[in-house]
C-alpha cells in the first residue's frame, strides 16, 4: 500500500470545454487497471463539449448543480450526492448551471492498447445548454 503522488491542479483545455474548468486527477490506473477518476470544478455556465466514452462514464456531483445533456435534447439536473451514468458510446455533455459553481467526480475506464477512451466533438450551443431541465423524482 502507498500514497499516490498527486499532480497539480490543471486547467481544462479550451478545445474540449466552454468556460473555465479545472481538474485534479484522483486516479489514472496503470495496466492492468483501466480506472480513471478526476475531481472537476466548473465555473458557472462552464461545460464540456459533446463527447462520448468507449466504456461509459459515471458522474458523482459533489457541490453545486450539474447539468448533463444528451443528443435527444434531454438535460438532467443533478444535485450534491446524486450520480448520473452515461452508457458506452452515448454522446453527452456536462457542466455547471449558470448560477453557481459545480464540482463532480468523473469516473471512466481507459480502453488500453492505445485506443482513445474519449471521443470529443463540437461545442455545446447556447440553445442545447439552455434546454428544459429534467429533475429526478
Amino acid at each position: 500500500m502507498e500514497f499516490v503522488q498527486q499532480q497539480p491542479t490543471s486547467k481544462a483545455p479550451a478545445e474540449w470545454f466552454t468556460g473555465d474548468v479545472w481538474w485534479d486527477v484522483i486516479a489514472a490506473g496503470q495496466e492492468p487497471s483501466r480506472l480513471r477518476a478526476n475531481l472537476v470544478r466548473f465555473a458557472p455556465a462552464a461545460r464540456t463539449h459533446w463527447h462520448s466514452h468507449a466504456l461509459g462514464q459515471t458522474l458523482h456531483v459533489v457541490s453545486g448543480v450539474a447539468l448533463v445533456g444528451t443528443r435527444d435534447g434531454t438535460v438532467l439536473e443533478a444535485h450534491p450526492g446524486e450520480t448520473v451514468t452515461c452508457p458506452p458510446g452515448e454522446e453527452h455533455w456536462h457542466g455547471a448551471a449558470p448560477e453557481r459553481f459545480m464540482e463532480h467526480v468523473a469516473l471512466w475506464e481507459g480502453v488500453g492498447g492505445g485506443e482513445p477512451e474519449t471521443a470529443w466533438g463540437e461545442a455545446v450551443s447556447e440553445a442545447e445548454y439552455g434546454g428544459a431541465r429534467t429533475r429526478r423524482r
